[in-house]
């Protein structure tokens, strides 16, 4: 029997993939949480790809999301990495700091007393 070399194989480069941190998630799920207790919200939806990642949220399990909150870190620089994005895809708020962005959601929650 003779001695073989190993053959050698390609090194898999693992893609980074961008995700919300620790406080980010709190931040928005403490939002999240406030909508759902008044019923308004019922599901949500992650997704972290290489550039985006993205917090959709659902008035019911089986539709499109009603918002989207994305970090874009590409954009730090520019306009901001965090938005608020609609369901028809217009940007409803845009900044640097994550809890102001997510302050737009303050208007929706008050509501007129009867």
């Amino acid at each position: 029997m003779s001695a073989q070399t190993p053959t050698p194989f390609p090194h898999i480069i693992s893609d980074e993939k961008v995700a919300f941190d620790k406080s980010e998630l709190n931040a928005i799920l403490g939002v999240y949480g406030r909508f759902v207790a008044a019923g308004d919200w019922r599901d949500y939806g992650m997704s972290f790809l290489k550039d985006v990642a993205i917090f959709s949220i659902f008035r019911r399990t089986a539709e499109h999301p009603i918002y989207r909150i994305e970090k874009r870190p590409r954009l730090r620089n520019r306009q901001g990495m965090y938005c608020v994005i609609s369901m028809d895809g217009q940007i409803l708020k845009r900044g640097h700091d994550l809890r102001i962005v997510l302050r737009y959601f303050d208007r929706k929650l008050i509501r007129a007393v009867d």
